[in-house]
């Protein structure tokens, strides 16, 4: 994840504890797992939708010990495993929890790597005792994306598109920004209420976050180009360095595919070229 506001007032809020089920609703647990890090933030929220029949929402890594917290609250009525995308920090315990409830695994077509029971598209609902759970799909972040749409409390599970207080990596070749900006677009119509994200707290003013993140991401894009203008060369590295401030280690990999999406939709559009690495202006 990358920060986009650098000076932020600090705000007291409750900890979020992991392996510990917090209500956030009359149909919603979340449970944090452990598993922090530059790309998960705190660590992956996994949510539990339901009472009588129950979907766990990304059921984060392959990890007993966040496994016994989810069986531990859901027990067996855990029916269904949603996937909003096939990342490890969201997906990688799906079958083992599969193995051990009985749930059926549903996922968009385009999810890889794991063995789903039911694929599910654009507009699916899935229909519980007490809920309904519509599939939007979101490509972007990567082409198996999806959010989940919770009507009874207007609120929207959005994985990886929009996470609390930053910006998710856009990575090639799964991630493509002008994917991102378009799923992003088609989130801001739904009327919601609040956002359950993959990593952070609660959002609980859906159209301003997400036009603060379309806005940071055009804004990004400006300054892209304008270090494409002012670098000789301009490659991924010298354009991440300059627009990020020198980021490291992990910071610099993230920095550098968000870059490096962002110039493959500039050279879509037509506003920069490249050869062999070297980008400049059209």
């Amino acid at each position: 994840m990358e920060t986009m506001i650098d000076d932020v007032e600090e705000e007291v809020r409750e900890e979020i504890i992991p392996g510990v089920a917090r209500a956030l609703s009359p149909l919603v647990r979340r449970i944090l797992a452990t598993n922090p890090s530059a790309r998960t933030g705190i660590g992956t929220n996994t949510y539990l939708v339901g009472i009588d029949e129950i979907v766990v929402i990304d059921p984060g890594p392959d990890d007993k010990s966040h496994r016994r917290s989810i069986t531990g609250c859901g027990g067996d009525r855990i029916r269904w495993i949603m996937l909003t995308t096939s990342r490890p920090e969201h997906a990688a315990g799906a079958e083992a929890l599969r193995a051990e409830t009985g749930a059926n695994i549903l996922a968009t077509p385009k999810l890889s790597g794991i063995d789903v029971d039911e694929t599910v598209k654009d507009g699916y609902t899935l229909v519980g005792t007490e809920f309904r759970l519509k599939v939007h799909y979101t490509p972007g972040t990567g082409p198996e994306a999806m959010c989940l749409e919770l009507p009874e409390e207007k609120l929207l599970f959005t994985g990886d598109l929009l996470v609390e207080g930053s910006s998710m990596a856009v990575v090639p070749p799964e991630g493509n920004m002008a994917d991102y900006l378009a799923s992003l677009a088609a989130m801001q119509k739904l009327r919601l209420q609040r956002i359950a994200p993959g990593h952070g707290y609660i959002i609980e003013e859906p159209k301003a976050a997400i036009q603060a993140l379309i806005d940071h991401r055009l804004a990004r894009e400006v300054a892209v180009l304008d270090a494409v203008g002012s670098l000789e060369p301009a490659t991924v590295d010298a354009i991440t360095d300059l627009v990020y401030d020198s980021p490291t280690g992990e910071l610099h990999t993230l920095g550098a595919g968000t870059i490096e999406a962002h110039l493959a939709k500039l050279k879509t559009d037509g506003k920069i070229k490249a050869k062999a690495g070297i980008y400049r202006l059209a």
